[in-house]
């Protein structure tokens, strides 16, 4: 049987839009926004907002976040000069990751022209062992929206 297509989320399910401009580089041969720029747009915008949001520079906390898993699901094309805006939501809180669920809206769109995920697991800066995820991560992330997975 055939699951039935998964309504994809809109602008409204998220707190937190990151806005980013599209670079003439972003482009490819083909004349749209190449698929590896939607990983980069993901990392920029889940850690400019866990600057913003904890105070901080991440970089400098003694835990940090790796990336253990991404992947994107493109639904619509993008190009230079777009300016889009990544949502930014919650899947999963664990005791050492976070599961992220995010959305690329090109200009103004209410619709999605990908969807992601992106998973963080702490460890600490010197032993790479895991930990738990910092306190100031902790209460940041109390303000995103919660999605399903």
């Amino acid at each position: 049987m055939v699951e039935p297509a998964e309504t994809p989320p809109g602008r409204a399910d998220f707190t937190v839009l990151w806005p980013i401009t599209t670079r003439w580089s972003d482009n490819d041969v083909y004349g749209h926004v190449n698929n590896v720029v939607h990983y980069s747009w993901f990392d920029t915008a889940v850690n400019g907002w866990l600057m913003r949001a904890t105070g901080a520079d991440i970089r400098e906390f003694p835990e940090i976040g790796l990336v253990v898993e991404t992947n994107c699901r493109y639904l619509a094309e993008l190009g230079f000069p777009d300016d889009v805006e990544v949502g930014v939501g919650l899947e999963r809180l664990g005791n050492s990751s976070v599961v992220y669920r995010l959305a690329v809206f090109g200009n103004g769109a209410a619709e999605p022209a990908s969807l992601g995920r992106f998973v963080h697991v702490y460890v600490d800066r010197e032993t790479r062992r895991p930990v738990r995820v910092p306190e100031r991560i902790r209460t940041a992330l109390t303000g995103l929206a919660v999605l399903g997975g």
